[in-house]
């Protein structure tokens, strides 16, 4: 089975009440760990790699580890651009084997993300590629997107219907009370996500499917363990696993997952290294750091997405 777009994918989810995982790759272990628990429980997939995953492991390395899981399971695997910053960003993606690309325009007035995320999706569906846009503007960094909290935008549903009418994206990234990165609130602060916002797009765009970025929940065990062997992370907490799972049940058939993913491999690498400080093999800390990972995907994936035995 060649890699897949996200059409059907979305299709399915939005008709079935649940949410694909789109989780973020930078090297083998992680796509290993990611594959291993969509595997076992029979979900779709959606793989994504930022502009700083293709500086750090370049672009062919990442598409062909990719291409590998395909061939290894045959499950449904979409091959996604996560927060293409330009067109060129987009179109390189596109023409090197990508089968989804986002084009961020967010951090632009809105007739610039218009125009930007037009001409992405005129290129795209040219070669059979689907776009995600973005309306709203979410706190936090993500390789070269930082917002501040006092920047940050919830998505306007009054222009919902305009920005997908002229720019023909296939899926929209919304901006509802997630933020990127593990450092999301403070304990005490309310994280709760604006599901209101979400139903009033929904109502507005019936059927057409809605993403959430910054969506991890920054488990506190993870936290307590990279702090316990060495780490110095402050106290945070993400957005409740509750949360993410009504929103899935709504309109949101993408739900975007990083910061959870990057705790669980530090805390297991940390914890090896600790009580093993004589190892210098990469295979003996990296291979619990994998099973960190495909324990917390499966985790993702029966109790917060609901898409196990959907593939």
């Amino acid at each position: 089975m060649p890699l897949v777009t996200t059409t059907k994918m979305f299709e399915n989810a939005y008709k079935g009440g649940y949410a694909v995982g789109a989780f973020n790759v930078n090297n083998m272990e992680i796509i290993q760990g990611i594959v291993g628990a969509a595997q076992k429980l029979n979900s779709p997939l959606i793989l994504q790699v930022s502009k700083g995953a293709r500086a750090y492991a370049n672009h062919t390395f990442l598409t062909k580890l990719v291409e590998a899981a395909v061939y290894e399971t045959g499950l449904p695997i979409a091959l996604h651009l996560d927060h293409g910053p330009d067109f060129e960003t987009c179109k390189s993606c596109i023409d090197g084997g990508f089968t989804s690309v986002m084009i961020d325009g967010s951090a632009h007035p809105y007739e610039q993300n218009v125009e930007i995320t037009k001409k992405v999706v005129e290129y795209a569906h040219e070669h059979g590629v689907t776009v995600e846009g973005e309306l709203g503007k979410l706190a936090g960094i993500e390789d070269d997107v930082q917002v501040s909290a006092e920047d940050a935008l919830f998505t306007n549903p009054d222009e919902v219907e305009d920005f997908v009418s002229r720019t023909g994206v296939d899926s929209l990234a919304i901006a509802i009370g997630t933020s990127h990165g593990a450092y999301k609130f403070k304990p005490g602060q309310d994280p709760s996500l604006r599901l209101d916002i979400l139903e009033d797009i929904a109502k507005r765009l019936p059927g057409f499917p809605i993403v959430l970025h910054g969506a991890s929940s920054v488990p506190q065990e993870f936290v307590a363990l990279v702090n316990k062997y060495g780490g110095r992370m402050p106290d945070a907490i993400g957005i409740p696993e509750s949360e993410l799972k009504k929103a899935a049940a709504m309109a949101v058939c993408k739900i975007n997952i990083d910061s959870d993913l990057r705790l669980a491999m530090t805390a297991a690498v940390r914890k090896h290294l600790f009580e093993n400080p004589g190892d210098f093999d990469p295979r003996q800390y990296l291979a619990p750091a994998r099973s960190a990972i495909e324990d917390m995907v499966a985790h993702k994936i029966q109790n917060v997405l609901g898409c196990a035995g959907k593939a």
